[in-house]
């Protein structure tokens, strides 16, 4: 086995594994679990933040 030989499984293997993580990423059984991850950013908190987080997320450092 010479070092183009080596290669070539390495890139084969390679592509192997892409195959497959596409495959994963596309299954049906995953669809409502991403769409769920993809939403994140979109929800509101059910509680207000603490005043000590607060004043950490103004622009001004909570400075008035």
């Amino acid at each position: 086995m010479d070092i183009n030989d080596l290669r070539t499984l390495v890139t084969v293997l390679s592509f192997v594994v892409f195959a497959a993580i596409i495959c994963w990423a596309c299954s049906s059984r995953q669809r409502e679990r991403f769409e769920e991850a993809a939403n994140l950013p979109f929800v509101e908190p059910d509680e207000p933040l603490p005043a000590s987080n607060q004043s950490k997320n103004q622009p001004d450092g909570g400075r008035a």
